[in-house]
């Protein structure tokens, strides 16, 4: 039977403007297994930032459960939710949040100073990772001094060095141009194919679609949940979907 990495149920958001009360998330439950590659998908104001920031502990719900890797992260404080994110979840940005004065290789390294891993073990990952997106070449050069696909490479590799059970990709391709995107698409698809899950937010089509299923959410629920049919997913599942 597979994992469930993800299990959201009945997941409330409502934040106060003024007077009124915004009802961004309306009772949502969604489960997600491990290895799978889950495009969120929605137009402004669907909910769909709202449960990007849940989903990476971010935020937190006003009701509801969310439990991650069969812990239930819905009533832990902000210090429990911080050390929890640092160990489950890789982050990938639309604007990269690269530290201007770093090299690539000491971006890579921060999330495993906040982990509290050695030295010497952080510098063996770090090149490991930087490696597998093909920047070993680069590790010593700061963002500056990268292209903005490099750049996205490195914030890629960032996300892998802790080995997290999720990476969560939000608009990773939003400030790159068509043919960058298509390589980050393909490096992500790389990654998703030795096992790793995808959680990738985009309002783009044609993104999603590199997904093997998408949810679609419309004011504040989930309007559908199918499986792409455009793409064949043998994968980790051992039959095809």
């Amino acid at each position: 039977m597979k994992k469930e990495v993800i299990k959201l149920i009945d997941i409330v958001r409502n934040y106060r403007v003024g007077t009124e009360v915004v009802h961004a998330l309306r009772k949502v439950s969604l489960t997600i297994y491990q290895g799978e590659f889950v495009a969120l998908m929605g137009p402004s104001g669907s909910g769909k930032s709202t449960l990007m920031n849940l989903l990476g502990c971010l935020d937190t719900a006003s009701s509801g459960q969310y439990w991650l890797n069969d812990n239930d992260v819905s009533k832990l404080d902000d210090n429990s939710l911080a050390e929890i994110r640092n160990r489950e979840i890789g982050f990938v940005f639309q604007t990269f949040n690269l530290l201007p004065r770093s090299s690539a290789l000491e971006n890579v390294m921060l999330p495993q100073i906040y982990a509290g891993i050695p030295k010497v073990q952080r510098l063996e990952r770090a090149k490991e990772v930087l490696a597998d997106v093909k920047l070993e070449d680069r590790m010593y050069h700061k963002p500056n001094e990268l292209s903005g696909g490099q750049r996205q490479r490195v914030a890629v590799a960032r996300a892998l060095v802790n080995s997290p059970s999720i990476i969560l990709a939000d608009e990773p391709t939003g400030n790159l141009d068509s043919k960058t995107s298509h390589e980050i698409m393909g490096l992500i698809e790389q990654i998703h194919k030795t096992g790793n899950t995808i959680v990738l937010v985009t309002h783009e089509e044609d993104i999603a679609l590199h997904a093997h299923r998408i949810v679609r959410l419309k004011d504040g629920q989930i309007a559908s949940d199918e499986m792409n049919k455009s793409i064949r997913t043998v994968a980790f599942y051992g039959n095809e979907n």
